[in-house]
């Protein structure tokens, strides 16, 4: 029990750790202080923790990770829309 609550702070610590970078973006239409290779990067990553979340059929980990990637997505969104807004 310890352990799985242990898990559940980091899964949710991890899966909100990106709205600020969101809220900021929308606040002030602007991504210039995000890096394009780290949100592709850890995209990447999360979706392999996915995989073994899947593996070994552990909701938390697989949760977890689909929340941290959507939200993912959503600011590789901002920052092709705002990214443009750029000169």
């Amino acid at each position: 029990m310890f352990w799985t609550m242990i898990g559940a702070a980091a899964a949710t610590l991890t899966m909100l750790s990106f709205i600020p970078q969101i809220a900021r973006s929308l606040r002030t239409k602007s991504v210039k202080d995000v890096s394009p290779v780290t949100l592709f990067q850890l995209s990447i990553g999360v979706s392999l923790w996915m995989i073994y979340g899947a593996y070994r059929k552990d909701p938390i980990i697989i949760l977890a990770n689909a929340v941290t990637l959507i939200s993912l997505f959503v600011l590789i969104f901002l920052y092709f829309k705002y990214g443009r807004l750029v000169k």
